[in-house]
């Protein structure tokens, strides 16, 4: 069955209003429109059918000048299970040293994404 969304292309400063034309059940775009670039092809599909976000937080660490650190994830994850990521990171509590990139939280969820942290302490 034919459906049609508005959707906000986020992948370049353009940020294009595309309108989509696209088939639920086969899981396919079958027209889009106001794409002023290519990403909006790739963008369109993903937004549609399986969602995803990046997870941006701090925690708490135990270092000499800090008191929170950033993390991230190092991919974006499932739309729905944003909440379910943000339970498992409210677990941590880091201690000093740590380095940008560090994974601190290995398989979040198992969805086979690691949270790294984003800032070096090293005291």
């Amino acid at each position: 069955m034919a459906e049609q969304s508005g959707i906000t292309c986020i992948l370049c400063p353009n940020a294009c209003q595309l309108v989509v034309h696209y088939d639920r059940s086969r899981k396919e775009i079958t027209g889009l429109d106001n794409a002023q670039c290519k990403r909006g092809k790739e963008y369109a599909p993903q937004e549609l059918f399986d969602p995803r976000r990046s997870v941006m937080t701090v925690v708490p660490i135990r270092s000499k000048f800090w008191k929170v650190t950033s993390v991230l994830t190092a991919q974006p994850v499932p739309k729905a299970r944003i909440h379910d990521v943000y339970e498992e990171i409210k677990k941590l509590r880091l201690t000093a040293p740590v380095r940008r990139g560090d994974i601190v939280l290995g398989n979040v969820c198992n969805l086979g994404i690691d949270v790294i942290v984003t800032r070096t302490v090293l005291e």
